[in-house]
């Protein structure tokens, strides 16, 4: 009896010591696994939730402004639909109004000075057709 607890006793120090090594060999596959798998998240240009969210709530957002948008534009073509197309007014008063204001106008513009023109006599300007600064010609 007493050989075959000791055979018992033997075979289930091998299995616990068997078992210690397999967990200590599944915790570093995990490690592994965890690791390479970090890195590959890492490389891929992946959002966070808060991010995600955050853009998830400006469509929604969005799309509920362009579904007014599309209510009120539909509102307003039934009402022009409705409205009786009719021609701007071309009285006379009308008229001789854009008549004075056009007048007015030309009359504001300044006037464009005559230019001067360069005789031996008279020297020419700095950067005139004559040398000055930016001319191609030596001095």
């Amino acid at each position: 009896m007493q050989t075959q607890n000791r055979l018992f006793d033997d075979l289930a120090r091998v299995a616990g010591g068997a078992l210690g090594a397999l967990t200590g060999v599944r915790d570093e596959i995990e490690g592994i696994i965890r690791y390479r798998l970090e890195r590959v998240l890492a490389e891929m240009d992946l959002v966070t939730r808060e991010e995600f969210e955050a853009v998830r709530a400006m469509a929604a957002e969005a799309r509920a402004e362009n579904e007014r948008l599309a209510a009120r534009l539909a509102e307003l073509e039934d009402a022009q639909k409705r409205k009786p197309a009719t021609r701007p007014s071309t009285s006379a008063s009308s008229v001789n109004a854009t008549r004075r204001l056009k007048a007015h106008r030309n009359s504001a513009a300044p006037k464009a000075a005559k230019p001067k023109t360069v005789t031996a006599e008279t020297p020419a300007p700095e950067g005139g057709p004559e040398g000055g600064e930016g001319s191609d010609k030596p001095e």
